[in-house]
């Protein structure tokens, strides 16, 4: 099945606004939800209906993943805008939000422009491009359209997107009023530790370094230039327990904060099970940082997951600590994690599509995206919560070929992606005529 008109989705556990569940179904015209209920029949006038049995399957918002590095300009040989994209298909991703780190790096209009006409011409699903602050760019900051938010590497970074000096930062928090997004990690202590801790090839060193307090220093001063400009601030990835106690007593209404489901299910036993293939920015922590992760996430002081899907080849990560690049894949498996901690009690499905849909396209403005209901962009995602299968390398669409959760065995892996109103993914299928279209951020 590829694209249509119109869908009709049948007898399908829909997971409604309110967080409740209704057996049911939907009818999808023109890209869009036109209707959601029992027994909906399809008009002998209506061309073109598709029909999908749905039973025994769970309809999902599709997944809005709201931090990924998917390498192109530049980089195409850890990953493409078209592979990564059939990747996130696969997961049930129906839109992302990709980081300005690529060459030529996204810090002008133009080099804006260019990915937004890659993304025309490959990508199966929705997009949006962040642009990344430079010392020098300013005016781009500015202007730049359209974009979710200005991207800072407070750390973990070198060369021109590298901005540690409060000065700096501070220009940027005191002109405008655009989102800005943060990778929170203070480079003065990274450095420090780097010489301190200098000859060690132990990949679990790698936690050390970049240490709890490298994460805090950063979110520190990132939420007090917010509070000073009373500027809109995303902290991405956070990591540690530290910097969610932090933000649970001094969060502004204004201000926040993702989580990559790594931070929640992997720490830093990780190394020695798959040594330098859990190396990532910020690093793996503590089994304590986990539970303490979770429980803001619960409480809503964290608002949201992002995967930071950053791919590099297997040769890449084999090259020995610390000659090895940080960052891990995960768009094809941030679902079904996230939905088999659900089913293991640690959170229900409604607030893993909260987290995972709603609640990104609310942080971002996004319209029209985000809930199953009349009016809403018929991007979504049928999952099997019934069965469980196996994560295996050999079925991945990531370029990059590998995961860390392979032979994890997970539950709530989709069977029907749809974006737009059209089949892109079905039981094992990818459909890669479907193009997705640029994401809207509404002021």
């Amino acid at each position: 099945m590829s694209s249509a008109t119109n869908l009709l989705i049948r007898q399908a556990r829909i997971l409604l606004p309110t967080g409740e569940f209704l057996v049911g179904d939907v009818k999808i015209s023109d890209g869009q939800i036109v209707q959601v209920g029992t027994d909906l029949s399809t008009n002998i006038d209506e061309i073109a209906v598709k029909i999908i049995d749905a039973a025994g399957l769970t309809l999902l918002p599709g997944v809005i993943d709201p931090q990924v590095h998917f390498r192109e300009p530049g980089l195409e040989h850890k990953e493409d805008l078209f592979t990564a994209s059939c990747a996130c298909a696969k997961g049930g991703v129906t839109s992302f939000l990709e980081m300005p780190n690529t060459r030529p790096l996204t810090t002008t209009q133009a080099t804006l422009d260019d990915k937004l006409q890659r993304a025309a011409e490959k990508s199966l699903v929705n997009y949006g491009f962040f642009i990344g602050a430079t010392a020098e760019n300013l005016p781009d900051l500015l202007t730049a359209n359209p974009t979710p938010g200005i991207k800072i590497f407070m750390g973990s970074m070198h060369g021109q997107l590298l901005i540690d000096q409060e000065t700096a930062l501070e220009a940027i928090f005191a002109k405008g009023k655009r989102l800005i997004a943060v990778h929170a990690e203070d480079q003065e202590r990274i450095n420090q530790r780097r010489q301190e801790f200098a000859g060690i090839t132990d990949p679990a060193i790698h936690s050390q370094i970049q240490d709890n307090q490298a994460a805090l220093l950063a979110t520190q001063l990132a939420v007090k230039l917010s509070q000073k400009y009373e500027r809109r601030l995303h902290i991405l990835h956070l990591s540690t327990g530290d910097e969610a106690e932090f933000l649970r007593q001094e969060k502004p209404s204004w201000v926040t904060a993702e989580v990559t489901p790594q931070h929640l299910v992997l720490n830093t036993e990780a190394y020695q099970k798959i040594g330098t293939l859990a190396q990532m920015n910020p690093p793996l922590r503590s089994p304590k940082d986990n539970e303490i992760l979770w429980q803001a996430l619960r409480d809503g002081v964290i608002d949201f997951i992002a995967t930071d899907h950053a791919p590099h080849t297997l040769e890449e990560k084999a090259k020995g600590y610390p000659n090895t690049p940080s960052g891990m894949p995960g768009v094809e498996t941030s679902l079904p994690v996230m939905l088999t901690q659900a089913m293991q009690g640690k959170c229900t499905i409604s607030q893993v599509a909260n987290w995972m849909s709603t609640a990104v396209a609310q942080g971002y403005n996004i319209p029209n995206k985000g809930a199953i209901a009349p009016g809403y962009d018929a991007d979504l995602v049928l999952v099997d919560l019934e069965n469980y299968r196996p994560v295996l390398r050999e079925e991945l669409q990531t370029k990059c070929g590998w995961s860390p959760f392979e032979g994890w065995n997970l539950t709530g892996w989709p069977v029907i992606t749809i974006v737009g109103g059209n089949v892109v993914y079905e039981r094992g299928k990818l459909f890669t005529e479907i193009r997705g279209k640029a994401l809207r951020f509404d002021a």
